[in-house]
């Protein structure tokens, strides 16, 4: 399907995509990517670790962070003062107050990067991803039957893209491998339930 199709109206769910998924460009300026393209390369970008497999994309978090070596979410550092207000834009974007947004995730895709076939944790909410530097094609599936269900877009720089409801809960998403440096900045809430949890991992009990 061309990506002209898949291009949603300002704040808006792009057509033939599933429900709860929805996608803004230019959600960000021009000179506010600049300055955040400026930033990103000092913060402590470590590749991703997934039960001691480490990933091509390289990986900080603020205010919370989920240890998928067994950890689970714990408190991070945080969000620096240079975030506040992208997570502003983030949170207007999603109809949201921007303390609600409590994670940020930032995604370093060097060459030859991408991301798999996943849903976000369960502890997590709604999920706000914003682009930079370099697009990307964001594609998502969903079991029906045998088969899959699937659709794409191109995520362009300083866009954003909102999961939430079904697109959410009932679709992984995925991104292929860049042939170019990108980042991401992806702002979660986090679920009404998580207090409790979020104690334990604190204190790194069981």
């Amino acid at each position: 399907m061309p990506a002209a199709k898949l291009q949603a109206d300002l704040f808006g769910r792009a057509p033939d995509l599933p429900q709860g998924l929805q996608y803004a460009p230019e959600v960000i300026s021009r000179d506010e990517e600049q300055r955040l393209l400026q930033a990103l390369p000092a913060l402590p970008f470590k590749e991703f670790d997934f039960h001691g497999f480490l990933g091509k994309r390289r990986t900080v978090s603020f205010g919370w962070h989920y240890d998928f070596s067994g950890g689970g979410l714990g408190k991070a550092d945080p969000m620096p003062q240079f975030l506040l207000p992208i997570r502003e834009k983030a949170a207007r974007f999603a109809g949201l107050d921007p303390a609600a947004l409590e994670h940020a995730l930032l995604i370093e895709y060097r060459h030859g990067a991408g991301i798999g076939w996943h849903r976000d944790r369960p502890d997590f909410g709604d999920v706000i991803g914003l682009s930079l530097l370099t697009p990307c094609t964001f594609r998502v599936r969903r079991k029906s039957g045998s088969t899959w269900e699937r659709h794409s877009l191109i995520v362009e720089p300083r866009s954003a893209y909102l999961l939430r409801g079904p697109s959410r809960s009932e679709w992984e998403h995925s991104i292929p491998p860049l042939d170019e440096l990108r980042y991401s900045i992806t702002f979660r809430t986090l679920r009404p339930t998580q207090p409790a949890r979020r104690s334990r991992a604190a204190s790194k009990e069981p």
